[in-house]
């Protein structure tokens, strides 16, 4: 049995390299932008029972990560929109992604849903990122509540990290 840090974070926490170059983003952003079709081919696999299975004690089941993905993915198209517009270092909004997992669409929505919203989400999301200067990669917004400055290829580095995270929780599920 796998202990509790190992099923929540299957790979490991996310480390940023030392140095983000372009060829590291673009290898990220190919991350972001394949994400729902591999999503969408793992999911195919999953049955309803699966659907209702947490990933670990006290964990979200498939289905509300599935969910989750569309609402934290979501979320961050909008902060890194907020870095770009709306001056420097702003403080982004930020949520309660238990809370978002609880809702009824997290816990009994059909996942077609946020599969089909991630994939124009992704699609439009990696399509701007590839417009991005060097100075864009170097805005950042404050989160309030880790109270921590995130530059946006950091963020970029998180959320390629965040899709293949919890592709590897719905792994788990599936493995038993």
């Amino acid at each position: 049995m796998m202990d509790l840090e190992a099923l929540k974070y299957p790979m490991g926490r996310f480390k940023a390299p030392e140095t983000i170059d372009t060829e590291q983003r673009k290898i990220w952003i190919e991350t972001i932008e394949n994400f729902p079709i591999q999503l969408e081919a793992f999911a195919k696999q999953l049955t309803e029972k699966q659907l209702e299975t947490p990933y670990r004690p006290e964990g979200w089941t498939a289905r509300q990560v599935i969910h989750h993905l569309y609402d934290s993915h979501t979320h961050c198209y909008v902060r890194m929109k907020a870095a770009l517009t709306e001056g420097e270092n702003p403080e982004i909004k930020d949520y309660n992604e238990n809370a978002y997992a609880n809702l009824s669409d997290g816990k009994s929505g059909p996942i077609e849903f946020s599969i089909l919203g991630l994939k124009a989400l992704h699609s439009r999301w990696t399509y701007w990122m590839k417009t991005f200067t060097e100075e864009d990669w170097e805005k950042s917004y404050f989160h309030p509540t880790r109270q921590i400055t995130y530059k946006l290829d950091k963020v970029l580095g998180i959320y390629a990290w965040h899709c293949l995270h919890h592709l590897e929780h719905l792994k788990i599920i599936v493995n038993g």
